[in-house]
């Protein structure tokens, strides 16, 4: 397997590239018009970027980002729809991704990073845990079509 993978930021006119990917993240459950509203309307918020690893020019990990601000943590960046093909897992992309991650956040002023995983993601847990990353709180999220009030 090639080891020379490039890794970048992907340049905002080409984030759409990184939807089959997450496609792939979400097994599917969410269409790829919704995805791709979603994106669109994420870039237009502002604050989101995508880092890019690839092989040659196959795209076969993503690591989106958005650069934050919050009272308890100061200025970070949060990794999200984190991704890489499963014919290179375990091949070291996830810590080419972080690495780069980690110099980025800190070359525009970050002060740490922090992110989220799913608690039935127990591989993720280990994965996060061996880049420095702590539990520190619960993150809740409800979807208003649930709420039976």
């Amino acid at each position: 397997m090639n080891t020379n993978f490039k890794i970048k930021l992907i340049p905002e006119k080409e984030l759409e590239s990184i939807l089959p990917l997450v496609d792939l993240l979400n097994n599917g459950s969410i269409s790829y018009p919704v995805l791709k509203e979603r994106l669109d309307t994420m870039i237009a918020m502002g604050g989101y970027e995508c880092i890019g690893v690839y092989d040659e020019n196959e795209l076969i990990g993503i690591c989106g980002l958005w650069v934050l601000n919050k009272l308890y943590a100061g200025k970070h960046v949060e990794p999200d729809n984190v991704f890489i093909k499963e014919e290179y897992r375990s091949s070291g992309v996830g810590q080419l991704m972080m690495d780069y991650l980690f110099q980025y956040a800190k070359e525009i002023g970050c002060e740490g990073t922090e992110v989220n995983c799913y608690v039935t993601n127990k591989k993720g847990q280990k994965f996060w845990e061996r880049q420095g990353y702590k539990p520190l709180a619960y993150h809740y999220f409800m979807q208003f079509d649930d709420i039976k009030r």
